[in-house]
């Protein structure tokens, strides 16, 4: 269920948000998430940040050149542009940027410690997670992360 916007006047609220950051990673339960993040947006009159995470298992698979880097931008540009569609269906300004939640590189980076630099670096004021995924897919990977945002970020998390 969608929150209602209008049941309360932003004005009467002690938060003041510009930015709202929502990670996906192609699941339904980012499509909710994003849901959630446009009705936030709305009522505080704020934007949205829409960053798509790549898990370990594609990463990896990029990496090695066992999957297609132009077939997994496409998937994830696909998936983005349903999120941008959401946004123009409720007149909420979208942004989008794509990141690695893992590095074969960098034993620290996994989706959790993505999720809260990209909402440092742009300086997000609230941030929606999607819970863990019920279907299991690899490909979901912002169940590792839904954990480690509740328990570390600065900001308000909303984990749907």
């Amino acid at each position: 269920m969608t929150p209602d916007p209008e049941s309360t006047p932003a004005s009467d609220s002690p938060l003041d948000i510009d930015l709202v950051l929502v990670p996906v990673d192609g699941s339904e339960e980012s499509l909710s998430a994003i849901d959630y993040a446009l009705a936030i947006a709305d009522r505080y009159d704020a934007a949205v940040h829409c960053v798509y995470v790549f898990g370990e298992e594609i990463a990896r698979a990029i990496e090695t050149g066992t999957v297609d880097e132009e077939a997994v931008s496409a998937r994830s540009g696909e998936f983005t542009e349903v999120a941008r569609e959401m946004a123009a269906e409720q007149e909420v300004e979208l942004s989008t940027s794509i990141a690695y939640g893992f590095s074969t590189q960098v034993k620290t980076r996994h989706p959790g410690s993505v999720v809260l630099d990209t909402a440092e670096d742009l300086s997000a004021d609230f941030l929606v997670v999607p819970r863990e995924p019920l279907s299991g897919d690899p490909g979901e990977v912002l169940e590792k992360a839904a954990e480690y945002v509740l328990l570390y970020a600065s900001q308000p998390v909303l984990s749907v």
